[in-house]
C-alpha cells in the first residue's frame, strides 16, 4: 500500500476535497476525521448523499465515470491517503487481498445507499432518524471510533435533515422525541437505549461489522 499511495491531503473543516463534476485522477481512503458529499440541486438544495468516515473509500465512482457525480467537504478536519488512478489496475493484478478489501468497501456502501433509498420512501420520520442514528453510530464502532460507546459526530442537526429529506424543523422535533434512547449533543452521539431504537427503526440489531482498512 506504500507503493500504490500518493501522499496524504489534509482538509480543514468546510474544505471540498473535489467537486460535482471534477474529473478524477486520484481515488482516496479517509485516514482521519469525518465528512460527507453532497449534491447540489439547480434551485440551491442540496442532498446530503453519504457520511465520510475513517476507513471509507472517496472518489471511485468517479474513477470509474471520469468524473465525480457528488461534492465532497470535511465536517472536521480530515487526513486522507491518495491512490493514483492509473495504479488501480496493478493493485486488482497484483495484491489481491487489497483488492478484494477495496471490492468489499464498496459493495458495503452500495448496500448502504440501497436501505437509505428504502428508508427514505417507507419509513417515518421517527423511524428514518432512530434508522440512520443507529447506522452511524455502528459505522464508527467498526473502526473503533465509538470509545464506552461515544463517537465523535462533527455534523449538524441541517446535515441530518438533509440526508433524511426532512426539514430542519421536523429533525428538531423528532431528536426530542427520541432523547430518551439516544443523545447527539455537542459533537457526541451515543446510543442510550439500543433496542428501544432499533425497534422504532424497524431494523434487527447488528454487531459492527469490521472494516478492512486500504
Amino acid at each position: 500500500m506504500k507503493e500504490f499511495r500518493a501522499g496524504e491531503v489534509v482538509l480543514q473543516a468546510g474544505e471540498a476535497l473535489f467537486h460535482e463534476g471534477d474529473e478524477h485522477e486520484f481515488l482516496y481512503t479517509a485516514k482521519e476525521g469525518q465528512g460527507a458529499r453532497f449534491k447540489h440541486l439547480p434551485n440551491g438544495e442540496r442532498q446530503l448523499v453519504n457520511f465520510i468516515f475513517p476507513g471509507d473509500v472517496v472518489g471511485l465512482q468517479g474513477i470509474v465515470s471520469g468524473n465525480s457525480a457528488a461534492t465532497a467537504i470535511a465536517a472536521s478536519p480530515m487526513v486522507l491517503c491518495r491512490f493514483n488512478k492509473r495504479d488501480l489496475a496493478n493493485l486488482f493484478r497484483d495484491n489481491p487481498d487489497r483488492a478484494y478489501a477495496l471490492t468489499w468497501i464498496a459493495a458495503m456502501e452500495e448496500h448502504f445507499l440501497g436501505e437509505t433509498i428504502a428508508t427514505l420512501g417507507q419509513r417515518s420520520a421517527a423511524q428514518r432518524m432512530a434508522w440512520a442514528l443507529l447506522k452511524i453510530h455502528n459505522r464508527l464502532t467498526a473502526v473503533g471510533l465509538a470509545p464506552q460507546g461515544v463517537a465523535y459526530f462533527p455534523f449538524k442537526q441541517r446535515d441530518l435533515a438533509d440526508a433524511l429529506g426532512l426539514s430542519l424543523v421536523h429533525t428538531n422535533k423528532t431528536l426530542s422525541k427520541l432523547r430518551p434512547h439516544v443523545c447527539w449533543n455537542n459533537d457526541s452521539l451515543s446510543i442510550l437505549d439500543i433496542r428501544a431504537l432499533a425497534q422504532i427503526a424497524l431494523t434487527d440489531l447488528e454487531a459492527p461489522q469490521r472494516r478492512p482498512l486500504l
